[in-house]
């Protein structure tokens, strides 16, 4: 059996993790045009190192939750392949194997000419700061305007899914958004999120408005328990 998970800030938020949506949260102290965008980047990099320097350093000091953890129990029993569109290392610190970051990662940096070379990188990021090439480095993250070049991968993963479950996104930012329409006609979909929004799907779904804190470890133990052979 495959289940694609395609998760996004909800399920980070659990953790402490801010999300621009939130009313005190990191991004309320930014303009995100200035800090998530090429033309952001040209104009004031100092502004946008200072903010991913902000987030990179509050990552170091949050930890997986419960969701976070069973999703990684999950993948003891079945195929099991996360798609995020968040930028932290959660999924992999609580144990998952197979994760697909489609917009990028807040513990790499990479040429800003070349978006091949790439680096681990946990401390702060400085102007100065260059990549083999000799350009200057940047977050590896894929911002507004920018192509996200995993979506093929992503939509490959979806098409071969037999259950996809959606958990902690509004499904509005595309193109994560349109990957449930590459779903087989008979996938079934599990929505988990407190305030879900409309899903305009063909495929059988089952809405949980729970925290995914709550929703996730119960819904790993049903699918053990009925499915596991």
């Amino acid at each position: 059996m495959n289940i694609a998970v395609l998760t996004g800030a909800g399920i980070s938020a659990e953790s402490g993790i801010s999300t621009f949506r939130d009313a005190n949260g990191l991004w309320n102290n930014y303009d995100i045009t200035e800090v998530a965008s090429p033309n952001g980047w040209k104009k004031h990099p100092e502004i946008v190192l200072d903010f991913y320097n902000e987030r990179r350093r509050q990552l170091v000091n949050v930890k997986p939750n419960e969701a976070h953890f069973a999703l990684s129990k999950l993948q003891d029993f079945f195929r099991v392949n996360i798609i995020t569109q968040n930028v932290d290392d959660l999924h992999e610190r609580a144990g998952s194997k197979n994760v697909l970051h489609l917009h990028g990662e807040l513990f790499k940096v990479r040429s800003e000419n070349d978006e091949n070379l790439s680096y681990i990188w946990k401390k702060d990021l400085k102007i100065g700061d260059l990549a083999e090439d000799g350009h200057q480095l940047r977050p590896d993250i894929v911002w507004f305007g920018e192509a996200v070049p995993n979506i093929s991968k992503a939509i490959q993963i979806i098409s071969d899914a037999d259950y996809l479950w959606i958990i902690g996104t509004g499904m509005q930012v595309y193109p994560a958004a349109g990957l449930v329409q590459y779903l087989k006609k008979d996938a079934k979909i599990y929505y988990i999120d407190p305030k879900p929004n409309p899903l305009q799907v063909s495929n059988e779904l089952e809405i949980i408005p729970k925290k995914a804190g709550i929703a996730i470890p119960k819904l790993v133990d049903i699918f053990i328990s009925k499915f596991k052979r």
